[in-house]
């Protein structure tokens, strides 16, 4: 068994989180990055590290920012889940829910500030 490192164990569990929160399975976020299910499960338990490319492609899918992958500091990944399941609608689609978005940020008097 190959032995893990601190930082890719936290690297990997950070990416095990958003990818559950956004709703994926290691399948799919395999698909998405282009890599097998293998090196997902792999990397979200620290026993691999990831490349740029890779990690990038994975922040990408995940809608993350690579600082928050590699250091922790928050960024918006509260929302990820949200905009990774709109990012993955057809358009026709999102053109239906769109106005029930904008009725529900009014309902909640949300304002853009």
């Amino acid at each position: 068994m190959k032995e893990r490192k601190e930082l890719n164990v936290k690297i990997g569990s950070r990416i095990k989180a958003a990818r559950e929160a956004s709703g994926f399975t290691q399948e799919k976020l395999s698909d998405m990055v282009g890599v097998s299910v293998q090196y997902i499960s792999d990397l979200e338990r620290g026993v691999v590290g990831a490349s740029i490319p890779t990690l990038l492609k994975i922040c990408h899918a995940l809608c993350l920012s690579s600082d928050y992958v590699l250091t922790g500091k928050p960024g918006h990944t509260h929302t990820s889940a949200v905009i990774n399941r709109l990012c993955e609608l057809p358009p026709e689609r999102l053109k239906i829910i769109e106005p029930g978005i904008h009725a529900l940020l009014e309902a909640l008097d949300y304002r853009g500030e």
